[in-house]
């Protein structure tokens, strides 16, 4: 595992790969409500990794995955190139890419999003405000507009790398000029799993060892859950992970990431 103070291989950043614009831009799909929803009351925060990696078990329900599924099926998806840029990651997998703010704030505040990530009670334990700052990485705004759809199909994985994060324009509801924010976790929709036949595409973390003399802890495994959303720090403090290969079946994935005022 490469240490954080030597340059490391570069994966899924918050804004990275730029929009080509030499290329027409993508309609904006016309998403399916999402519905059936679970409530928040219903849900909770669940710690993987403490301060690191956080796992929201049926955010969303079977029901709505399938639909989502079917939908996304649909949308023109651009496989990767077998070939990465110099300093990135093998990644192998088709995706689409699209900035939609009212997609994103749908998925904040449509669903239970918003109020788990602001109330925070993870395992039980309530954060006080500035347990939540510090935990989040500051004010949370919501989510990063660009929506990025991943099909991984039977061969296909995204090799070790870590995730950067970037400075964004966070649209405001009561101006016209946007807020400065920046990112922090990356959220990851998981919407199939062994459950619809998709076996594979764990997402794989390394955390660091505490010291040079020590050895590294065991990898932390987060398995595929439908309707599951994982959320795991980026940028600085992320850790090395990646995403196995899928050796049946189709692994589909929703992601976007956590903004915070700057």
């Amino acid at each position: 595992m490469p240490p954080k103070s030597k340059q490391a291989k570069k994966g899924a950043a918050a804004n990275s790969p730029a929009i080509d614009t030499t290329k027409p831009k993508p309609e904006t799909p016309n998403w399916p409500p999402m519905q059936p929803l679970v409530p928040a009351s219903d849900l909770y925060l669940t710690d993987l990794l403490p301060d690191q990696i956080v796992t929201i078990p049926h955010f969303w329900t079977t029901t709505l995955c399938k639909t989502y599924v079917n939908f996304l099926a649909s949308l023109t998806l651009t496989t990767t190139p077998g070939k990465p840029k110099k300093g990135d990651a093998v990644r192998v997998n088709d995706r689409f890419q699209i900035d939609d703010p009212l997609f994103a704030e749908r998925l904040w505040s449509g669903t239970a999003l918003k109020e788990l990530v602001t109330h925070p009670v993870i395992d039980g334990e309530a954060l006080d405000e500035a347990a939540k700052r510090k935990l989040w990485g500051g004010d949370v705004l919501g989510l990063n507009s660009n929506i990025r759809i991943y099909r991984y199909s039977a061969g296909q994985f995204f090799d070790q790398h870590y995730d950067d994060a970037n400075n964004i324009s966070f649209p405001s509801s009561t101006s016209p000029s946007p807020i400065p924010a920046k990112t922090t976790w990356t959220l990851l929709l998981y919407l199939t799993s062994p459950a619809t036949g998709c076996q594979g595409g764990e997402t794989v973390f390394y955390p660091d060892a505490p010291s040079r003399r020590e050895a590294a802890p065991e990898p932390v495994v987060a398995e595929l859950e439908v309707g599951m959303a994982l959320l795991h720090r980026h940028g600085k403090d992320c850790l090395l992970h990646e995403g196995k290969e899928v050796t049946q079946g189709e692994k589909w994935v929703i992601r976007s990431d956590l903004c915070v005022r700057r």
